[in-house]
């Protein structure tokens, strides 16, 4: 699939390709199988970038959509390292879990700064905080209403986790690791342990309702956690 979108971009940008690249889960065999209908997710390098090359690749996406294929990420060169300190989770996660399908790697002797990450995970936290306190007061206390508000924040709850642990320089991404590391951190993480292992239809509402005051205290540590984070000395 990859190749393919490396074959068009050839056709569109010529000698002006540098990189085609995958990442995410399906740049590694540690996908599950409940990733493997993900479209694959490509980072394109190319030495310049104009209106021409974008309206060419956009009477492709419908081809590339068919194979599997999510929207490319299309960017300039040298605009990647550039922008490392604006996006350090996204372009972080680039850089953990990526494969080169065509041309020279554009990640070589690249690195996310620890404090560009530790202020974006803080950014992160604390949103996640706002929203399980905003998210609660919805629900108007209603066991059901509480349920999918815990449940629905699994899936982000798992990325900030991802990405604290980085600063941390734990690369870990399965509920059981993130838990661990959490317990490891902020201690009195199992709440975070239990959210990560929420099924849709598979918890009673009134257990997930019970659940979301030690959430929230967890995830109140959390924040001060990445807050107060510095360097090992």
């Amino acid at each position: 699939m990859a190749e393919g979108l490396a074959s068009d971009f050839r056709a569109i940008v010529a000698d002006r390709l540098g990189a085609v690249v995958v990442f995410g889960v399906h740049a590694t065999d540690e996908g599950h199988g409940d990733t493997k209908d993900e479209p694959v997710r490509t980072l394109v390098v190319v030495e310049g970038l104009g209106y021409a090359d974008l309206e060419a690749c956009a009477r492709r996406m419908p081809a590339w959509a068919r194979h599997g294929l999510a929207t490319p990420l299309v960017i300039a060169r040298d605009e990647f390292a550039r922008s490392l300190d604006a996006f350090p989770i996204e372009f972080g996660a680039i850089l953990a879990r990526h494969a080169l399908v065509t041309g020279v790697s554009p990640f070589d002797r690249l690195a996310v700064k620890t404090d560009d990450l530790r202020r974006a995970c803080e950014v992160q936290a604390r949103s996640h905080l706002l929203h399980l306190r905003e998210g609660y007061l919805e629900t108007g206390g209603n066991p059901s209403a509480i349920h999918a508000l815990v449940a629905r924040s699994a899936p982000p709850l798992m990325a900030l986790l991802v990405n604290v642990a980085r600063i941390d320089g734990v690369h870990a991404h399965t509920a059981a690791a993130l838990a661990a590391y959490a317990e490891r951190a902020v201690g009195r993480a199992a709440a975070l342990g239990d959210v990560l292992n929420l099924a849709d239809g598979r918890v009673p509402a009134g257990d997930a309702a019970r659940l979301y005051p030690a959430y929230l205290d967890a995830v109140e540590r959390l924040a001060a956690y990445v807050d107060r984070w510095s360097t090992p000395s």
